[in-house]
C-alpha cells in the first residue's frame, strides 16, 4: 500500500538520479581564489565609497561619545551599517543624512551583503541551474548524432562528423565509465552514463529524437544489443557501427544497422596491401585520415554536371549514388549524371580547404 505523496517522492528522486547521470559541458568559470579576491576587493570599495559618502555629509550624523565625526568615524560608521550591525552610537539627524542613508547607502548595504553571501547562494543555486540547463538541453535537443562509446573509434567519428559543419552541441556521447563521459564534456559535447543496452539510459540520450546513431563499443555482442534496442527506438535514424569480427556483420545489419565497419577486417587488408604496394598503403591510410591530403567525400550533382558522364566532371568521382544504390564509376547503370544523383569523390585537401556542409565525408574507422 502506497502513502499519500509516495509517487511524487519516487518521481522527484528519479528526476534528481538523472541528473546525475546526465552530464552537459561545463563552462568556463574562473579559479575560485581569483573569484575570492575580486569579491573582497568590490566589498572593500563599497565600503571605502560608504564612508566617503557618510564623511562628506559628516554635520548630519552625530557620535554619542564626543559629538564629533571624523574619517574614523565615518569608516566605523560604514563598517556597522553595511553588516547591518547597528549599535546606534552614531546616527544621522539632518535631513540630509537620513535621504542619503535610504537612496545610496541602502543600496550599499543590500549590495555588500550579496557579495559576502555570493558564495553561498551561487553553491545553493547551481543545482537549480543545472536542472534548468537540463531542461533546456532537452527541450532544444532534436536532429542530433548520439555516439555510443567514446573510444578511439568514437572519436575519430565524431572529429569526422563535427568537421563537416555540424556542432559539439548536437552531439551527446553514452558510456559506461564516468571518466569517459568527463573526458567527453571537456571536448564540449553532452555527456549520459549508463549502459546503452537499456532503452531508460538510451532515451536520457534523447535518442527517440535523433537523426544518427553511431555505435562504437568494445564488443561486438554489444553493439547487437545496442542496435536492437536504438532501432526500437528510433525507426528512422541512420545507425551506422562498428564490429571487430567480419562474422558479427551480418547479425548487426540484421539488428537494425544501416551500415557496419569491421575495423579487424580493415586493418588486416591495409596490413596486408602495406605489404603487397607500400605506396598504395600509404594512399589507402592517407584517404583514412580525415582532414589531410587526400579526403573521400560524397557530394550533389551540380546543375552544369547533369547529363555529362563520370569522367567529364572536373573531380574523381569513384561512385554514384543514385536512389538507394552506389553504382562504380565504371558500372553501365551509370550513364549520364542525373540531378538527383550524389558523387563520391576523391578531392585534394589543403590546410584553407574547408568541407561544405552538403559534402558529407564517408565513414570511416
Amino acid at each position: 500500500m502506497k502513502l499519500p505523496g509516495q509517487d511524487a517522492i519516487a518521481r522527484q528522486a528519479d528526476e534528481r538520479l538523472v541528473t546525475r547521470r546526465i552530464a552537459l559541458p561545463r563552462r568556463r568559470v574562473e579559479h575560485p581564489l581569483r573569484q575570492v579576491t575580486k569579491r573582497v576587493v568590490i566589498a572593500l570599495l563599497v565600503l571605502v565609497a560608504t564612508a566617503l559618502i557618510v564623511y562628506a555629509d559628516r554635520g548630519g550624523y552625530t557620535d554619542n561619545s564626543d559629538q564629533s565625526m571624523d574619517l574614523l568615524d565615518c569608516f566605523y560608521y560604514a563598517t556597522v551599517t553595511l553588516s547591518t550591525t547597528g549599535y546606534g552610537d552614531i546616527t544621522p539627524v539632518s535631513d540630509g543624512a537620513r535621504l542619503t542613508n535610504i537612496f545610496l547607502i541602502t543600496p550599499l548595504r543590500v549590495l555588500f551583503l550579496i557579495i559576502l553571501v555570493g558564495t553561498t547562494l551561487e553553491v545553493l543555486t547551481e543545482r537549480t541551474r543545472e536542472e534548468w540547463r537540463l531542461n533546456r538541453w532537452r527541450a532544444t535537443l532534436r536532429e542530433h548524432t548520439v555516439v555510443i562509446g567514446f573510444g578511439t573509434k568514437g572519436r575519430s567519428a565524431i572529429e569526422t562528423v563535427c568537421s563537416t559543419g555540424l556542432k559539439k552541441e548536437q552531439v551527446v556521447v553514452v558510456d559506461p565509465s564516468s571518466k569517459v563521459i568527463e573526458a567527453a564534456t571537456s571536448y564540449g559535447f553532452a555527456g549520459v552514463l549508463g549502459d546503452a543496452t537499456r532503452s531508460d539510459v538510451l532515451l536520457r540520450a534523447e535518442v527517440q529524437k535523433a537523426r544518427q546513431i553511431i555505435i562504437a563499443t568494445q564488443r561486438d555482442d554489444t553493439a547487437v544489443l545496442v542496435a536492437l534496442t536504438a532501432r526500437q527506438l528510433n525507426r528512422k535514424a541512420k545507425i551506422v557501427a562498428a564490429v571487430r569480427e567480419e562474422e558479427n556483420a551480418p547479425l548487426l545489419k540484421q539488428s537494425g544497422a544501416d551500415a557496419v565497419i569491421t575495423s579487424a577486417s580493415a586493418a588486416g587488408r591495409l596490413l596486408g596491401l602495406s605489404v603487397l604496394s607500400p605506396s598504395a598503403g600509404m594512399v589507402m591510410e592517407d584517404l583514412i585520415h580525415q582532414g589531410s591530403g587526400l579526403d573521400i567525400v560524397e557530394r550533389p550533382v551540380i546543375k552544369a554536371e547533369v547529363g555529362k558522364g563520370v569522367r567529364e566532371t572536373d573531380d574523381l568521382v569513384v561512385s554514384v549514388v543514385r536512389g538507394h544504390r552506389v553504382l562504380g564509376y565504371d558500372d553501365p547503370a551509370v550513364g549520364k549524371l542525373q540531378l538527383m544523383d550524389r558523387l563520391i569523390t576523391i578531392v585534394r585537401v589543403t590546410p584553407h580547404t574547408q568541407v561544405a556542409p552538403d559534402m558529407r565525408p564517408l565513414p570511416q574507422d
